[in-house]
């Protein structure tokens, strides 16, 4: 037997390193905390450092595209200056150039990288024409949509300057024309109007495009809709990547990007992305003084919103030009046949539809035939109509950019035109689930929301703060629906409101249920499902539309949040808390927002 003293050893032995090992362990482990607080320090301090070279560099590349600026291009004494004023004269039978595009040509004809921004109608395609028309090669036109390059070949043709088109279904003639213009010396050809994906898919097209460069044929690029290049641009197309290629290709061969649209985030971006680093920047100031702009709230029924467009046409807009946007091709047929029911002159236009008929319906719409167009946004962009009095949109446009854009249709001859968003919350889900996956598709959609919903601020002042633009009340000229007629400015705190709205939420994730914005606001009003309602939660003594406006402002704000879930036909939006809920649970949390309570 052992004796009780032995036992007594083992027990303290036992003890002894029983402690040492749970010590160890302690001690291990907190090492291990002091590594990792260590590594997330190290890790920060890299991603400050990170930052502040891109800053460094990116102030660079300002500094480089401002001294390139500093150079006189607005002189008449260059080798080419006589012609090109005699073309502008002769073929385009205009006498005084626009802003910017005589600095723009300049540059471009003295083999300077490019970038434009100039206002949707100010101009920018005569400056890649212009100089295309007095050199001897070829100016290769990257454009992204074919009725733009419709458009423009309709238009330089009546002038009997020679340009094609290049695109997936481009026929067979045209591509052989084209491709033994590139390597004919005597070819008159001056202008190539091609997509970005036949360029990137076209080993054919590039091919010819190298000959083209090694007999000296090769004049320019010129990259419309140049904000496509940008992951960070509210139109990221995957294969304006591939146009990074050209300046190691085609060294020497200037670069034109133009656009109406980009903040100096996405210019820097798009100057990375071609490789025209430190390039000149030409920024037209954005303001269309001529345009008016307006809100509408959007009638929920279908009926009532039809009459309001046909009112506007019959009366406000009666024997004028104009266009009405819509989100979906489906949107733009039933609009168009149901507009037509109502004895208005109108045609639909979309992608989708036969080239023979798209070109129909604009030619009907050029002359006066149609007095609107309903069109999808595939429609529009680089349009030379310059009596377009009025563009409504029929749901709100997917970002600022594409709202600017779609709106700068209107007044091109420098006349009074109105710019109408008929804006309906319901309408931000369905474009929301349509841009979730873009990197920015939601942050940008929230700005046009935020757009819609303010009650009292000049709307022009908004646009430009956008883009970063100075702005002083007196240079609206009462030329927006606020401006025009001031309301007064209402505040109240809405967190309350929030609060009841994460009551109803609650009650719904206890029961598995998720909740769409309408059976959100449904619940809150004392509608719908009465499973989903929540008793202590008081109807609102508010209208629907505020509700609705309310909700609109949470969103934006980041106290409720989106949730997307996929279903076998659609993907479909819920709503939950959002990243600022903690905040709101604090009774004395004030959430303030300016709406006119109905």
């Amino acid at each position: 037997m052992i004796s009780s003293a032995l036992l007594l050893i083992f027990h303290y032995l036992f003890v002894y390193f029983a402690v040492t090992e749970e010590d160890e362990i302690a001690a291990i482990d907190y090492e291990l905390r002091q590594i990792e607080t260590e590594l997330q320090k190290l890790e920060d301090r890299k991603n400050v450092l990170i930052q502040r070279k891109e800053k460094l560099r990116d102030d660079a590349l300002l500094k480089k595209s401002l001294s390139v600026s500093k150079k006189n291009w607005d002189g008449e004494d260059f080798s080419w200056s006589k012609n090109l004023k005699k073309a502008l004269q002769d073929v385009f039978k205009i006498q005084i150039m626009r802003p910017l595009q005589l600095p723009t040509m300049n540059a471009v004809l003295s083999n300077e990288d490019v970038i434009l921004i100039m206002p949707t109608g100010g101009g920018k395609s005569l400056c890649y024409q212009l100089p295309a028309i007095i050199s001897k090669g070829i100016t290769i036109v990257v454009s992204p949509l074919l009725s733009l390059m419709e458009d423009q070949l309709h238009g330089l043709h009546k002038l009997n300057v020679k340009a094609l088109m290049l695109h997936a279904k481009a026929n067979k003639e045209n591509v052989k024309t084209i491709m033994n213009s590139l390597i004919d010396k005597k070819s008159d050809l001056k202008l190539i109007y091609v997509t970005p994906e036949y360029m990137a898919k076209s080993n054919r097209f590039m091919s010819k495009l190298q000959k083209a460069y090694e007999l000296k044929k090769l004049d320019r690029f010129a990259i419309d809709e140049v904000h496509c290049c940008s992951q960070w641009g509210h139109d990221f197309r995957p294969d304006y990547k591939f146009l990074g290629i050209l300046k190691s290709m085609f060294p020497g061969i200037p670069v034109l990007g133009l656009t109406a649209t980009a903040p100096a985030k996405i210019i820097l971006d798009v100057q990375k992305m071609l490789d025209i680093q430190g390039c000149l920047v030409l920024r037209a100031p954005f303001n269309r003084p001529n345009l008016f702009y307006e809100v509408r709230r959007k009638p929920a029924d279908k009926d009532t919103c039809l009459a309001m467009i046909e009112n506007l046409l019959k009366n406000r807009f009666k024997d004028k030009s104009g266009i009405i946007y819509t989100t979906t091709i489906k949107d733009a047929e039933q609009l168009t046949t149901d507009l037509r029911s109502l004895q208005l002159k109108v045609g639909c236009y979309h992608a989708m539809l036969e080239a023979d008929y798209r070109s129909d319906v604009y030619a009907k719409w050029i002359s006066g035939k149609y007095q609107a167009v309903v069109a999808t946004i595939a429609f529009g962009l680089g349009i030379d109509k310059p009596d377009v009095r009025f563009v409504i949109h029929h749901c709100i446009s997917k970002s600022m950019e594409n709202f600017y854009q779609e709106s700068g249709r209107a007044g091109r001859d420098g006349k009074k035109s109105a710019c109408i968003v008929l804006y309906r919350l319901p309408d931000v889900f369905r474009l929301s689930t349509m841009v979730f996956q873009d990197k920015v598709g939601l942050q940008n959609l929230y700005k046009m929301l935020e757009y819609c919903l303010d009650q009292n601020s000049c709307r022009r002042s908004l646009i430009a703060k956008h883009f970063e633009e100075n702005w002083e009340t007196k240079d609206c000229a009462q030329m927006c629906d606020h401006c025009r007629k001031p309301k007064e400015k209402k505040e109240f705190n809405i967190a309350p409101y929030c609060r009841h709205l994460y009551e109803i939420i609650t009650k719904a994730i206890q029961n598995e249920t998720r909740l769409t914005a309408l059976k959100l606001i449904d619940a809150w009003f004392g509608k719908g499902a009465s499973l989903l309602r929540v008793a202590k939660v008081p109807t609102p003594a508010f209208s629907r539309e505020t509700g609705e406006a309310i909700i609109g402002h949470l969103l934006i704000n980041g106290y409720l949040q989106e949730d997307f879930h996929f279903s076998a036909y659609s993907t479909i939006s819920y709503l939950k808390r959002g990243p600022k809920s903690g905040l709101v649970l604090n009774k004395d949390y004030k959430i303030i927002f300016n709406y006119e309570a109905h």
